[in-house]
C-alpha cells in the first residue's frame, strides 16, 4: 500500500508521523525499549502533542531478533501467528553513556544508536545485513477522502497504519512471501497479504505468507495475520517497506550465512513440516471435479491403469462423492456409491489408498447445517444470526474454527469418514472468509481472515494424526505462516495451458521459499481440457515434484484419453508409465528429503537459488529445480521439446541417459514427450529401490546406490533406518552398509554387496 507521491511529499489525505530519533533507550526485561518520537526534542515544549512509537528489539532465537512498534497500546495485544517461544539465550547492552544499545542473538545483531536520525542496524558477524533508517517507521493516519491504492477486494481502508522500511541493499534479491504466480524475485512489486480464491493466473494467492526471503543473509517475518501490504522496492525503491492496519506492527529479523540457513531459523520459529508417509509420493489419480461418476466408473479407471501397467498409489474422490447441494454433509450419495465401506475395501485389496474431497464449509440443505446452527458452531453476524451466502453453495455457513466445541464436532463428522476407511483428506477452500461476522473467541475478524485456514487444515492434520498415526497427510490449498506444518499443498485451480503450466512452477517455488516442504499440482491443469501436447509435458513435470496428482475441473485425467495410438512412441500412457515408474524407484531419495524438510525446513523442490546461492545465474532461474539436493529437473513448456536450462559449474550426468556434460553455462535441447532435462549433480549417491509399482516398499531388499563422477570424498547415504557409506578414490568406488541384497552401480557396471561392501572401479 503506498502512502508517498514520490520522494518528498505524501499523497492526498495521507498524514505520516515517522520516528525522528532513538530519545531514550532502556533496558526491561531483556529486551530494549527505544522512545521514538515524531519529531527531534529540542526543547521541554517539544514534548507535547506529539505522536511517539515505543520500539521493542529483542532477542528471540539464536540468528533471530524480534521488533515490534507501537503507537497506542490501549487496545492490548492483537492476535499473531503462533512461534517459538523466546529461548533466552540472547543479550542486551547499553554503552556507559547510553550513546547505543546493541541487541545479539546468535550471530545475529541490531544497533540503535541515540538521537537523530532514527537508525536501527541489523548485522552478522560484522557484516551490514539491512536497516531501518531515516523516515522508515511511521504511524500514518488517513483521511476519509485519501488517495491511496486500494486493498485487496472487500479490505476496507483503515483510518490508521504503521509501517516499517528495511533497507534493500544493491543486488539484494526478494523471494517468498507465500504461493505467487508472477515473477519469483519479488523486487519491483506490490504485494497483498490477503488470502483469495483466485486461480492461478492473477496476483491473488491462496497462501500469503508474509515472510520473504534475501540471497543477502537475512530474511523477514512479518508477525501480522492479517492484511500485510509489502512495497518490495517499489515505493521506496532502496526498501522493502510492510504496512498493517492498526496501532502496532511486529516483525523478526532472521539471520543466516544461506537461504537455506534462512529457512531453517525461519521454521524453527513458525514450524517444521511434518513427515508424510512413504505410500503419498506415489501418483495419485482423482474422479476430477463436476465429472460424472460413480463405483463403475472408478473401477474402469483402475482396471485401465492396472492393465497398461501405471502405476498407482492412492485415489481421490472429488466434490461429488457428496450428493450435489449437501456439502459438506460428509455421507456418501447413495445414489452412485451405495456400499461405500465395500468400496473402500475393495480399494484396499487393489493396494490403493484413498482420498475425499472436504471443506469448511456447510450448505444449508445439509442435514447438518441445522445442527452447527443450534449449537453455534457457525461464523455469525453482528446480529447473532448465522452468517450464510450462495456463492459456492447454496446458503452456506462456515465453521468457527475459533470455537473448541465447533473443531471437536467437525473432527467427530470427519472422524466417521476416515473409519469407513478413508485414509487422507483433501482440504479445499479456506480463503474466502467474511469479514462482517463474530467469532466465537472474540477474534479480529480481519486478523482471522488468513489465519483461518491455520485453524482449518490444523483441525483436520490433528485428526488424521489421531487416526492415522505415522501416516497422516493432507492435501491442502489455502495456507499461510504455519501452515507447513500441515502437508501436502496443492497448487490450486490452474488452466491447461503450457502458460499455467510455467506460473504453476513459480508458485511452487515461491512457496518452497516460503517455509513449505512438500508441493503438489493438478497434472494437465484444472480448468479445462489440455490438449496432448500440455499434458505429455506437465505429467514428467508433475511426476518429479515432490508429490503427483492427476486431476482437472470437467474432464477426465486418465492419460489413454490423449491420444488416438496409446502404445506409440511418445504416448501419453508412455511417459505417464516411465515416469511414474521412475518416481517410485526414487521413492527411497524422497523420503529422505521428506525428512531433511521435517528435520530442518528445507524444501524437497529447491529453487536453484535455494541449491547454489553463490553462483549468480541461479537468483533468476524459476524455470528449473532440484528435486531434493542432487536431481536438476527442467520441465518442457513447449510442444516441440525445445528447452532452456542453466547447469551451474561441475559434471552432471542424464539420468535417463547416462550422458555426461559440463556445467557452467545455458543449455538449449530438444527432447521428446518422454524425455526432459534429468541432470544428477556430480557425486551425488542415489539410492533407487528395486519396485517400479509402489514407493511404500522395503527398499533395502534389492537397493541399488548409483554413485556418479566427482571428486574424491565420501557421502553418507540413509534409506530408511539404514545408513550407507560411499567413498570415491582415484581408483574406485566403495560402498558399505548393512549386509543385505543391495548393489552399487557406477555407470553401466553393478556389483552386489558381499558382506556390508561393494567395490567398483571409478
Amino acid at each position: 500500500m503506498r502512502f508517498t507521491d514520490g520522494f518528498w511529499l505524501l499523497r492526498p489525505g495521507v498524514t505520516a508521523h515517522y520516528g525522528r530519533e532513538a530519545y531514550d533507550l532502556e533496558r526491561s526485561d531483556d529486551a530494549l525499549v527505544v522512545t521514538a518520537p515524531t519529531k527531534v526534542i529540542a526543547t521541554r515544549g517539544d514534548t507535547l502533542n506529539l505522536p511517539v512509537l515505543t520500539v521493542t528489539v529483542a532477542p528471540h532465537l539464536p540468528g533471530v531478533i524480534r521488533v515490534r512498534i507501537v503507537h497506542h497500546a490501549g487496545g492490548g495485544e492483537p492476535l499473531r501467528f503462533d512461534v517459538a517461544p523466546a529461548d533466552g539465550s540472547g543479550e542486551v547492552r547499553l554503552d556507559a553513556e547510553g550513546g547505543s544499545a546493541v541487541v545479539r542473538s546468535g550471530d545475529l545483531e541490531a544497533r540503535v544508536t541515540r538521537g537523530a536520525p532514527w537508525n536501527l542496524e541489523f548485522s552478522a558477524g560484522g557484516v551490514p545485513l539491512t536497516g531501518s533508517g531515516a523516515k522508515s517507521q511511521a504511524w500514518v493516519r488517513l483521511a476519509p477522502d485519501a488517495v491511496v491504492d486500494r486493498p485487496p477486494v472487500g479490505v476496507p481502508i483503515a483510518g490508521s497504519y504503521v509501517h516499517e522500511q528495511l533497507d534493500l541493499g544493491v543486488g539484494t534479491h526478494v523471494y517468498g512471501l507465500g504461493e505467487r504466480f508472477g515473477p519469483l524475485i519479488k523486487n519491483g512489486q506490490t504485494v497483498e497479504v490477503w488470502n483469495a480464491d483466485g486461480g492461478t493466473s492473477s496476483e491473488q494467492a491462496y497462501k500469503n505468507v508474509p515472510f520473504y526471503l534475501t540471497d543477502r543473509g537475512y530474511g523477514v517475518f512479518v508477525n501480522e495475520p492479517g492484511h500485510v501490504s509489502f512495497e518490495v522496492g517499489s515505493e521506496a525503491v532502496q526498501r522493502v517497506q510492510f504496512s498493517v492496519p492498526g496501532e502496532s506492527l511486529e516483525y523478526f529479523v532472521i539471520a543466516g550465512s544461506t537461504p537455506a540457513a534462512i529457512l531453517e531459523r525461519y521454521t524453527a520459529l513458525t514450524g517444521r513440516p511434518a513427515e508424510v508417509p512413504a505410500w503419498s509420493y506415489g501418483p495419485w489419480l482423482s474422479t476430477s471435479f463436476t465429472t460424472d461418476y460413480d463405483e463403475a466408473t472408478v473401477d474402469s479407471f483402475l482396471d485401465g491403469m492396472r492393465d497398461r501397467d501405471l502405476p498407482l498409489s492412492a485415489f481421490h474422490f472429488d466434490c461429488f462423492w457428496m450428493r450435489e447441494f449437501d456439502w459438506s454433509d460428509f455421507t456418501w450419495d447413495a445414489r452412485v456409491f451405495p456400499d461405500p465401506e465395500g468400496m473402500i475395501r475393495r480399494l484396499h485389496d487393489r493396494g490403493l489408498k484413498v482420498s475425499v474431497w472436504t471443506n469448511p464449509y456447510i450448505a444449508q440443505r445439509a442435514a447438518l447445517f441445522a445442527e452447527a446452527a443450534e449449537a453455534g458452531y457457525l461464523l455469525k453476524r453482528p446480529d447473532g444470526s448465522v452468517w450464510q451466502w450462495d456463492l459456492w453453495q447454496a446458503g452456506m455457513g462456515i465453521v468457527d474454527f475459533t470455537n473448541d466445541d465447533a473443531v471437536a464436532w467437525f473432527q467427530e463428522k470427519l472422524r466417521a469418514v476416515l473409519r469407513q476407511g478413508v485414509d487422507a483428506l483433501k482440504t479445499d477452500f479456506g480463503e474466502r472468509i467474511p469479514l462482517d461476522v463474530v467469532y466465537a473467541d472474540g477474534s479480529d475478524p480481519a486478523r482471522m481472515h488468513n489465519l483461518y485456514t491455520e485453524r482449518y487444515n490444523a483441525a483436520v492434520h490433528e485428526l488424521l494424526e489421531q487416526e492415522r498415526p505415522g501416516e497422516a497427510v493432507l492435501f491442502a490449498r489455502s495456507a499461510t505462516a504455519g501452515g507447513q506444518k500441515h502437508p501436502v499443498h496443492w497448487g490450486g485451480d490452474s488452466t491447461s495451458t503450457f502458460s499455467s503450466m510455467a506460473e504453476t512452477l513459480r508458485a511452487g517455488l515461491s512457496l518452497s521459499l516460503s517455509g513449505f516442504g512438500f508441493w503438489s499440482h493438478d497434472i494437465g491443469g484444472f480448468e479445462g481440457t489440455p490438449d496432448a501436447a500440455v499434458f505429455k509435458r506437465w505429467t514428467p513435470f508433475g511426476l518429479l515434484s515432490s508429490h503427483s496428482r492427476f486431476h482437472g475441473s470437467d474432464s477426465y485425467r486418465v492419460p489413454w484419453l490423449f491420444d488416438d495410438d496409446e502404445d506409440a512412441e511418445g504416448s501419453a500412457v508412455r511417459v505417464t508409465r516411465r515416469f511414474a515408474k521412475l518416481k517410485n524407484r526414487l521413492a527411497p531419495y524422497l523420503i529422505e528429503a521428506g525428512r531433511e524438510a521435517a528435520a530442518s525446513g528445507l524444501p524437497v523442490m529447491r529453487p536453484m537459488v535455494l541449491a547454489f546461492p553463490d553462483d549468480p545465474t541461479s537468483a533468476y532461474l524459476d524455470r528449473q529445480y532440484l528435486l531434493g539436493p542432487d536431481l536438476l529437473v527442467a520441465p518442457v513448456f513447449t510442444e516441440s521439446g525445445e528447452v532452456e536450462l542453466y547447469l551451474p559449474a561441475g559434471t552432471w550426468t542424464s539420468l535417463l541417459t547416462g550422458e555426461r556434460v559440463t556445467g557452467g553455462g545455458w543449455r538449449r535441447e530438444r527432447h521428446g514427450f518422454e524425455s526432459l532435462p534429468l541432470y544428477v549433480r556430480e557425486g551425488a549417491v542415489l539410492p533407487m529401490g528395486a519396485r517400479e509399482d509402489r514407493p511404500d516398499t522395503d527398499h533395502l531388499d534389492g537397493l541399488t546406490l548409483r554413485a556418479f563422477p566427482g571428486a574424491a570424498g565420501t557421502r553418507t547415504v540413509r534409506v530408511g533406518d539404514a545408513t550407507f557409506t560411499v567413498e570415491t578414490t582415484d581408483d574406485a568406488v566403495v560402498a558399505s552398509g548393512p549386509d543385505g541384497s543391495w548393489s552399487l552401480q557406477v555407470g553401466d557396471a553393478v556389483a552386489a554387496a558381499e558382506g556390508g561392501t561393494a567395490t567398483l572401479p571409478r
